[in-house]
């Protein structure tokens, strides 16, 4: 179970009272997520989510806060924090940073396919178009220059037939450094995966965990769900998800011609971004009773980015 900081009942039930929202029911850790911990927690007016975090720097969660006020204002359905009696909304428990948000319908998508793509899509465009026009300020903590830095010392857990590919990609980072950080920005989510969106149905009723949000170019938000939402077993771009995906978010926002051109490049930036994270959290937490996922998944998505058959559509 991915919970690292357990919690008594009779803690969590002082940390809720202030909120007013009843006597608590139950609670139970998530399983799913990789970097903080998460609870559902089932009060009598309703069911709720506690996320204590444990990673980053706690001078950014009310950028977070801020964000997720901002996306919520413009009707996405995002997982706003709840404030208490007093108007607090970031608080602690367990000695850790401390947010109480209402639980979204809906479930995780394993397989998906053309609609599910189109509908993030869209939902993406949304996001992206909700906070182009008054850029919420902060930078990744595994943005470029991370990559470059962390990339050539971690290049020392790979085997010999794995080290020039990364290398290759280092070096594609750097001289396109300049280029990338010039293209379109807006506010990201920078971690859209599968296990991040919820579908009521066939309606995407909910995108949570924005814990990797950041400002950046809307092209890396879009190759990091691409490479997740559109990938097949061996890492190859499917086609059809891919086209699905882009065509949905070009509908609400066209794409330019820098972002055509560089778009390969973004597919295989975001391979890198999550190889490494990966590799790191798999040494971090080994032997751990911690949902660790396979850092080999993105090494060999950026070997098959090595190729790109899924052009953007409609660059204008």
């Amino acid at each position: 179970m991915s919970v690292f900081t357990p919690l008594e009942r009779h803690e969590l039930e002082a940390f809720l009272a202030p909120y007013g929202l009843g006597r608590l029911k139950d609670f139970q850790g998530i399983a799913a997520g990789s970097e903080n911990s998460n609870f559902f927690v089932s009060l009598e007016q309703g069911e709720y989510v506690l996320t204590l975090v444990e990673r980053g720097p706690r001078q950014d969660l009310p950028f977070f806060l801020e964000l997720l006020d901002v996306l919520h204002a413009a009707e996405l359905p995002v997982p706003y924090a709840l404030r208490t009696s007093t108007g607090e909304a970031l608080r602690s428990l367990a000695e850790k940073p401390a947010l109480l948000q209402p639980r979204l319908p809906g479930k995780h998508v394993t397989y998906a396919n053309t609609h599910h793509c189109a509908e993030v899509g869209t939902l993406l465009a949304r996001l992206h178009l909700a906070t182009r026009s008054r850029i919420l300020e902060r930078r990744s903590d595994r943005g470029l220059d991370w990559m470059l830095a962390e990339g050539p010392s971690l290049a020392l857990q790979l085997t010999d037939a794995e080290v020039p590919l990364l290398r290759a990609a280092l070096a594609e980072i750097a001289s396109r450094h300049a280029q990338i950080l010039a293209l379109p920005r807006a506010n990201l989510h920078a971690d859209l995966f599968r296990d991040n969106v919820l579908f009521d149905g066939n309606h995407l009723s909910g995108v949570i965990d924005f814990y990797n949000a950041c400002a950046g170019p809307m092209l890396y938000d879009l190759a990091i769900a691409v490479n997740d939402w559109c990938s097949e077993a061996d890492g190859s771009l499917d086609a059809p998800c891919a086209r699905a995906l882009l065509g949905a978010y070009a509908t609400l926002r066209p794409f330019t011609p820098a972002e055509a051109e560089l778009w390969p490049t973004l597919l295989r930036v975001a391979c890198v971004r999550f190889w490494l994270s990966r590799l790191i959290a798999a040494e971090a937490f080994a032997g751990q009773a911690v949902l660790i996922k396979d850092p080999g998944e993105y090494r060999q998505q950026l070997t098959q980015r090595q190729r790109n058959s899924v052009p953007l559509p409609f660059a204008l």
